[in-house]
């Protein structure tokens, strides 16, 4: 199911660190890694207009230089015969999304950074890609100073979202955990508000009932879970009480705005462990 896979590089140590994890996850999915850097062509400074003739010229430098740095970075880890390199100008989330899509790539991994750019994820470029990507992303916990932990495939929970893109969410999950032998959980999180004058107990048996059917559908064995609670505390809660290696969630559609679309950030930002947005 994902055979492709895109990593974005930008040449720094938070890059390099990447690599492992990167490598990792295309052996656990037995799939292609492409490296793909974004040349800003207007990355030119003061001194560099006052010695070159034009504008034109210091882009095609820097775009020289961008591919020379793109061939030789991190080719122990993936040899130039088997990771193509992609080099592309422009904005960088948006050209990360666009030769995802037309590339038909299966996943993007991408890193969050730690500090004071992790809490502020909404205004990053990992953050501008989970939203106009149409793939799936793949984001890890920061490793500014660290190397990721590899990514594991014991325990998968995946958020089970309401409405209809629950059995999208789902059919991924079954088959993405399946791929890797993973087991799977599903978890769903009633608000408190939700519960439209039912008992606790009677909202949480007709929101099981679905989810089962859903599993059913779908053909996928997993353990169900029902919690009540805030949104994200509780998902993020219960992932941790399964011993989850990773968290599967669905991603609004892209240029979604409001609750759904900053729920997904604020998962991305804060999850101790591995989360695929799909």
């Amino acid at each position: 199911m994902i055979e492709r896979i895109l990593f974005p590089v930008d040449f720094s140590r938070l890059c390099s660190r990447m690599a492992g994890y990167v490598k990792r996850v295309a052996v656990m999915f037995e799939s292609q890694v492409t490296l793909v850097h974004i040349c800003d062509p207007q990355s030119h400074n003061g001194f560099e207009m006052y010695v070159r003739c034009s504008p034109r010229e210091i882009a095609e430098e820097h775009a020289a230089a961008a591919r020379r740095n793109l061939d030789s970075f991190l080719t122990s880890e993936f040899p130039l015969d088997t990771a193509p390199r992609v080099l592309v100008s422009g904005d960088a989330a948006t050209q990360i999304a666009e030769v995802a899509r037309t590339g038909k790539f299966d996943l993007i991994v991408m890193p969050t950074h730690a500090g004071r750019f992790r809490r502020m994820l909404l205004g990053s470029t990992t953050a501008k890609v989970l939203n106009d990507a149409t793939c799936p992303v793949l984001t890890t916990e920061h490793c500014e100073a660290i190397e990721p932990r590899p990514l594991e495939h014991r325990e998968w929970v995946c958020g089970v979202p309401t409405g209809e893109d629950a059995g999208r969410v789902v059919r991924f999950a079954s088959r993405a955990a399946s791929q890797v032998g993973a087991k799977l959980s599903l978890v769903h999180v009633i608000p408190h508000e939700q519960q439209n004058g039912q008992s606790e107990l009677g909202r949480n048996m007709e929101v099981r009932r679905k989810i089962v059917g859903i599993t059913e559908e779908v053909g996928c064995d997993a353990t169900v879970y029902v919690v009540p609670g805030p949104v994200k505390v509780m998902l993020l809660e219960t992932a941790r009480a399964c011993g989850a290696d990773a968290l599967i969630v669905g991603r609004p559609q892209a240029g979604t705005i409001g609750r759904l679309r900053d729920l997904t950030y604020a998962l991305v930002r804060d999850s101790p462990f591995p989360v695929v947005s799909v």
